[in-house]
């Protein structure tokens, strides 16, 4: 059913508030499927009724972030839509909005660790960002949230994951079964943080549509990328041409991450790790970012950082 409601925003900056020539009624608008009008400090919504409740909410959320910091960027309203419409409260301070990547299926998913933060930073200041460091830093996981954000926000068109097989010598050939039969088993981690983040019936659209495509570092040859976010995880075990392979992919409005860990390299000791030579190759180019994890960055059991402080004794490594 229908129906029409005024809100009133007395007391708030509403050129902060709506955005430069509205933009962020017509972000509100545009996820909810509803018309706004503004008038001064008085807000007119027309859509369904459970609709226009929501956006009442998002409206009151925004007001008071507003009030708070005097600021409101795109990003905090399609973050605030996110956690609004979940039917929870954010319990988020403002200043903590910038942290959030991405409201998933039961919850929203920010940075947590300083090194995490700093990452995130560098996703949105870079084209391109490489993140290393050890297994449980959230280097994959935050790496595709902001490709789904970035997709739902309609800043992309597409997202492509890709992995090295290197456990299945590249060619999968010998393997029986069809083509995803083959290279399921090698692709399977980021299909876990696709399944955390969106619906299932919702990531199997994609998939289907190639909105979302997860493929072995192999088949991305010969492809050129436009208006996509690519992630190469496990880069470690990519080799030198691969990497460049990989990074030539890219085509107009594309942003890619690479991730890794270079304690964990897989590779024949004959083959070079593309993500360990990268690092002298593009080291100071304008639009692309390192980032660096430490141990202390794990958010995994709190019994991996210490089975990774224990390997490090174990191999004589520096306890950094």
């Amino acid at each position: 059913m229908e129906r029409e409601k005024r809100i009133r925003v007395d007391g708030t900056n509403p050129v902060v508030l709506f955005g430069f020539n509205d933009t962020h009624l017509r972000i509100i608008e545009e996820r909810f499927d509803a018309n706004i009008v503004a008038r001064g400090e008085t807000v007119l919504i027309r859509g369904e009724e459970t609709v226009v409740d929501q956006i009442e909410k998002v409206l009151k959320e925004l007001v008071f972030i507003v009030n708070k910091t005097d600021s409101l960027s795109d990003r905090d309203v399609h973050t605030v839509i996110d956690i609004m419409t979940s039917g929870t409260s954010p319990e988020l301070a403002p200043e903590e909005l910038d942290n959030v990547v991405l409201y998933a299926k039961k919850d929203y998913i920010k940075a947590k660790t300083p090194g995490q933060i700093s990452y995130l930073r560098k996703i949105r200041a870079n084209d391109i960002v490489f993140a290393i460091g050890p297994a449980g830093t959230g280097k994959t996981y935050l790496a595709v949230a902001a490709a789904v954000a970035s997709l739902r926000k309609h800043e992309v068109l597409k997202i492509v994951l890709t992995r090295p097989a290197v456990e299945a010598g590249e060619s999968l050939g010998f393997l029986p079964g069809d083509f995803r039969e083959k290279v399921d088993p090698y692709l399977r981690p980021l299909y876990d943080a696709l399944d955390d983040m969106l619906p299932a019936e919702k990531l199997k659209g994609y998939v289907e549509r190639r909105t979302i495509e997860i493929v072995p570092l192999a088949y991305m040859r010969g492809r050129t990328l436009n208006n996509a976010f690519i992630i190469l995880d496990e880069a470690q075990n990519a080799t030198s041409m691969q990497m460049k392979m990989f990074l030539t992919r890219m085509g107009a409005n594309s942003r890619a991450i690479i991730t890794g860990d270079i304690t964990q390299i897989d590779l024949p000791s004959r083959s070079t790790s593309g993500l360990v030579e990268i690092q002298d190759i593009l080291v100071g180019i304008e639009g692309v970012g390192f980032q660096y994890f430490e141990k202390t960055d794990v958010v995994r059991h709190r019994l991996v950082m210490n089975i990774i402080e224990a390997y490090e004794r174990f191999n004589g490594e520096p306890n950094g």
